[in-house]
């Protein structure tokens, strides 16, 4: 009985009809790139060569890395059938175990690509699938000097096959999926004849295992463009995010004085070379002030004369470490961890290695991992990304700063900030490389930096100040030494001499970087740096003294807000030792020319960069260089080069 009148009362109330779940749907069109690690092999008697795991062991494919794109539709009874077509490329050698097996020649394999099927099952966010199809990919053997690691002569060719995997997708928040997969290749067996060297035909039978993290982004039906009225699948997340960015850079000059000539000098016929990077930039927030962040790279190219002929060079895209087919690297993967210290906060906005949020204006930083140097130091507003102002090596870094870096110019180590409103101060210690020009990093020796940044307005115009103090110890030779050597046994080639002679020491040195806003949308930069100049650069390149100084513009004042014109000038310098070990015969790590008419090395650089859309730019740049490789003997060189880069 007293049941009764509440179950009146509970009729009488409004029906509630129970909320109906979303379920994701996996159908349209999607892009990405994807990640990973393998091996391979060729058959008996193919020597593979020995490719890059990072912190994985070598293999033969070592770390791999690529893109992908591809359509899915979902069906009513939640199967998924899609297709998709990817490619994968493999690591650059793994110098340290290549000299461990030498060999007459060595197999690798370039890149593979597939067009595959895919058949998957939805559970809501999940999908399972499995993957088959067609693949092809390109192998090449190195036949190798008498060393039996230097290459030689490269043959390749392309072989086609088949490919089945496996694999699981998620998707994560917004338009993004996440992905894991294994993709088992098997291509045709191809005859290499290599009777030409001396050496029995090799039958090349490749048989190769792919495991690949992946990120794909949704578009839904309507092909790049986001789905349902711009609004995003899933809610977004601040506690990730993915930025990639891709630049192509040719660069060429035409014929130039060159009465002598040697390998490292620019060629006098002229030459036309081009660069192309894709770098993908991934962050997530692991806690409060804690985050990760992972750069993988994709570069192929080759800077002009394989970068060598400049100390000022040309194109800071362009590695030491050249590539015919794209190489990945995983270029930059550290942890950051950022302690507030209370008091007024900041934004920071979303940016590549840059999560949302906000942040004490003071706080100490510690970042701990793979970087390079100029991530953290001697910044500039104006000067420092290639990709994005100005070219050459002497105007967007201090250039006598021999900052620690393997060949694409990366190290590991730990940096430690401490953040005022008005100031910074901040120091590193990184590896350094086991030899000049070497890709591989030791913490035998090491490199420390310290960095005073001071900030400031003038007449209301902000502008930065940076006073930077280094020290390197590495294993290298010392100029003088070798001279007296070499004159005391003429017979002896140098080059030989600093080879015997290199042990640990000391270079050390130091910079001052300003940036200064004049009035809106126009700024100056300068700087400023010097090294002891007595033993030999150990990373960067061939200069020990620097000045270099410029402008640059906003389009505002023409109605092209989103453009920049920039002109700019630079003055390198030598040591008398190092002048004189030149002269002699030396070579450096960029230049020698056998002898030397010394004179500063001059370069004059501007750029105009048109904005196309939003994200992507056209930039057209121009470079006189005055005494290349500060020879008297040789150039000028005028060097004209084109840019397009694109960012999200």
């Amino acid at each position: 009985m007293l049941a009764l009148p509440a179950a009146g009362r509970a009729a009488d109330l409004p029906l509630k009809a129970p909320a109906l779940k979303t379920v994701y749907d996996w159908t349209g069109f999607y892009v990405g790139g994807h990640f990973g690690y393998g091996d391979a092999s060729f058959g008996p008697g193919t020597n593979p060569l020995p490719l890059q795991g990072a912190l994985l062991p070598h293999s033969a494919t070592g770390l791999s890395g690529g893109y992908q794109l591809g359509y899915n539709h979902q069906l009513a009874n939640r199967v998924v059938l899609g297709v998709e077509a990817d490619s994968t490329f493999t690591s650059p050698q793994d110098v340290a175990a290549l000299a461990r097996a030498p060999a007459a020649f060595h197999t690798t394999i370039d890149y593979v690509g597939t067009v595959r099927g895919r058949i998957g099952y939805a559970f809501d966010r999940f999908m399972p699938y499995v993957t088959g199809g067609f693949a092809w990919g390109h192998t090449h053997i190195n036949v190798n000097d008498g060393d039996g690691v230097t290459a030689v002569f490269p043959v390749g060719h392309y072989q086609a096959g088949w490919t089945a995997g496996l694999g699981l997708e998620f998707a994560v928040s917004g338009n993004w999926t996440a992905k894991a997969e294994y993709e088992y290749v098997d291509l045709a067996r191809r005859t290499y004849d290599l009777s030409g060297f001396g050496l029995a035909s090799v039958d090349v039978d490749p048989r190769i295992h792919l495991f690949k993290l992946g990120l794909n982004y949704q578009f839904g039906d309507t092909p790049w463009m986001a789905p349902v009225n711009g609004k995003t699948k899933l809610p977004e997340s601040d506690d990730w995010n993915v930025h990639a960015q891709t630049t192509f850079l040719p660069q060429g000059y035409g014929p130039i004085h060159s009465p002598y000539a040697s390998p490292q000098s620019l060629p006098g016929g002229g030459q036309l070379q081009a660069t192309w990077t894709t770098t993908a930039f991934l962050g997530a927030r692991l806690w409060d002030g804690g985050e990760f962040y992972f750069n993988p790279e994709l570069a192929q190219g080759f800077g002009l004369n394989g970068t060598l002929g400049l100390a000022g060079f040309s194109n800071g895209e362009a590695q030491k470490a050249g590539a015919p087919f794209p190489k990945l690297r995983a270029q930059r993967y550290y942890f950051k961890q950022t302690f507030g210290l209370g008091g007024e906060q900041e934004d920071v906005t979303d940016g590549p290695n840059q999560l949302p949020g906000k942040r004490d204006i003071d706080r100490v930083t510690l970042i701990v991992g793979r970087f390079a140097v100029g991530d953290f130091f001697d910044g500039n507003s104006y000067a420092k990304d290639p990709r994005a102002d100005f070219m050459n090596w002497a105007m967007w870094a201090s250039a006598a700063y021999d900052f620690p870096a393997d060949l694409p110019g990366y190290t590991r180590g730990a940096v430690v900030e401490f953040n005022r409103k008005d100031w910074a101060v901040r120091a590193g210690l990184f590896q350094v490389p086991s030899a000049p020009n070497s890709d591989i990093l030791t913490f035998k020796t090491g490199g420390t930096v310290v960095e005073f940044e001071e900030r400031h307005s003038i007449f209301d115009q902000p502008g930065k100040l940076r006073v930077g103090a280094f020290a390197n110890s590495g294993n290298t030779a010392n100029y003088r030494e070798v001279l007296e050597l070499a004159a005391a046994s003429p017979a002896l080639d140098i080059n030989n001499i600093v080879t015997a002679t290199q042990r640990d020491r000391l270079k050390y040195g130091f910079y001052v970087n300003l940036e200064q806003q004049i009035v809106n949308d126009v700024g100056l930069f300068a700087r400023a740096s010097w090294n002891d100049g007595q033993n030999q650069i150990l990373s960067f390149t061939d200069i020990d003294r620097s000045l270099s100084g410029g402008l640059s513009i906003k389009g505002s004042f023409w109605g092209r807000p989103d453009d920049t014109v920039g002109i700019s000038g630079a003055i390198n310098g030598l040591s008398a030792a190092h002048r004189d070990f030149l002269a002699a015969g030396g070579t450096g790590l960029l230049i020698g020319d056998g002898q030397l008419n010394y004179r500063p090395e001059r370069i004059l650089e501007a750029y105009y960069a048109y904005s196309v859309i939003k994200g992507v730019t056209l930039t057209g740049d121009y470079q006189l260089i005055i005494n290349p490789a500060y020879n008297a003997d040789r150039g000028p060189v005028s060097i004209f080069s084109g840019r397009l880069h694109a960012e999200f």
